[in-house]
């Protein structure tokens, strides 16, 4: 009897990772919301305006939302600029790491931060997962900031390491309970709280930030699409009330692409191109029928600039949530490049080793242009005729 049973456990795991494998990924998962009813939530918003939100203080998502770096002084200082600006939205990032150490502190923190949102007439959507820049999150106190260095402590979620492993089927029963408890019970928690405008499940899923040494974090590509899908099954069999999307265009794998474009309720799509190339995205996207919201944008240095693409956003109604709002940790003033030098890729370890770093109490050395972002923690904006611009714009909208 018992080696009936041990076989037929083993046959079992065989059948169901035989079943993993001849999962097509072409097809929507059950539950997507029709285009009429996306549409119909859409035109109850107002046209969406925001930013990818880090307050000044933190140079990570883990640093913004674990207990010990909470600022909820300085989120609401940042918000009273925001809607000043007109902004409605804001896209924020969460981490697995954090929901996984504290999970009723996050929670008690994301209700405050709803709080203060919802103070300033805003209604902010939530970020799962990330693959972009650095592989190896840990807790606890975050790097400093590296002079002149675009995003030099933004980290994965999950782990690179787990990611990898999740797509070989090799992690653990409990990390997988921990990242399918990560993504439901926080879409449970807030299913029907109309302080949440959306849940958005991986970003730029495949994406990494290649650097050598002991930074280097290479793309993986489609290796995302194991987490990614059952990212998907995960949040439909929760059925909140509000949308569920997932970065399209800005992921790197042709899978990633189509899973989150055939999946999502509102299409999240990236773009960091001047006005004419904006323009064509949005409407090769159109052609889904679905609401567009242009989570990324804004990169000066690369003509995706205030002046010429908010227009066309607004133009389209495709909701506007550029990349950054207030010049802190991040460093995300700096562009991408700034990674690099004399051709080759610039170690943060090295840098920071070297001292090379922004002390606290320091001021943010900033570029002539910014690349991205719009204030400066004193509250004075790059360029007062962009804040105008968002006035105007918005103005017709509220």
């Amino acid at each position: 009897m018992k080696h009936f049973i041990v076989g037929f456990f083993a046959l079992f795991i065989c059948a169901l990772k035989l079943n993993a494998q001849e999962v097509d990924y072409t097809k929507p998962v059950n539950g997507q919301w029709s285009k009429e009813k996306a549409n119909q939530w859409y035109a109850r918003q107002p046209w969406l305006v925001g930013a990818n939100y880090l307050p000044a203080t933190a140079i990570n998502q883990i640093e913004m939302w674990q207990a010990s770096t909470w600022d909820p002084k300085t989120i609401d200082k940042e918000f009273g600029w925001a809607k000043e600006t007109g902004m409605n939205t804001m896209r924020v990032f969460l981490h697995d790491m954090v929901w996984a150490s504290d999970k009723a502190g996050l929670y008690k923190r994301m209700d405050e931060f709803l709080n203060i949102a919802a103070k300033h007439r805003i209604t902010p959507f939530f970020v799962f997962f990330d693959d972009c820049h650095f592989p190896n999150p840990t807790l606890g106190e975050q790097p400093l900031p590296v002079t002149g260095y675009h995003n030099s402590g933004w980290v994965n979620s999950p782990a690179r390491d787990l990611a990898l492993r999740f797509s070989e089927d090799r992690a653990t029963p409990k990390e997988i309970a921990n990242l399918k408890g990560y993504v439901q019970e926080t879409i449970k928690h807030f299913k029907n709280d109309k302080r949440v405008l959306m849940w958005e499940l991986y970003n730029e899923p495949g994406r990494g930030n290649n650097l050598d040494g002991a930074d280097k974090a290479s793309s993986i590509g489609d290796k995302s699409n194991k987490l990614l899908y059952q990212s998907w099954l995960w949040a439909r069999e929760i059925n909140p009330s509000q949308p569920i999307t997932g970065t399209a265009k800005g992921s790197l794998g042709e899978m990633n692409v189509k899973i989150n474009r055939i999946n999502a309720d509102v299409l999240s799509v990236h773009s960091y191109e001047k006005p004419e190339v904006l323009e064509r995205v949005i409407k090769n996207y159109q052609a889904d029928g679905r609401p567009i919201i242009m989570t990324e944008w804004l990169a000066r240095t690369q003509e995706s600039s205030v002046a010429g693409c908010l227009p066309i956003l607004k133009k389209y109604n495709v909701g506007a949530v550029n990349w950054g709002f207030v010049s802190g940790k991040s460093g995300t003033v700096w562009p991408w490049f700034s990674r690099r030098e004399n051709g080759k890729n610039i170690s943060v370890n090295q840098r920071r080793d070297e001292g090379k770093v922004v002390k606290p109490g320091e001021p943010f050395p900033e570029p002539k242009l910014w690349f991205h972002d719009l204030y400066r923690t004193d509250g004075t904006p790059f360029d007062q005729k962009e804040i105008d611009i968002f006035k105007e714009l918005t103005q017709r909208t509220r």
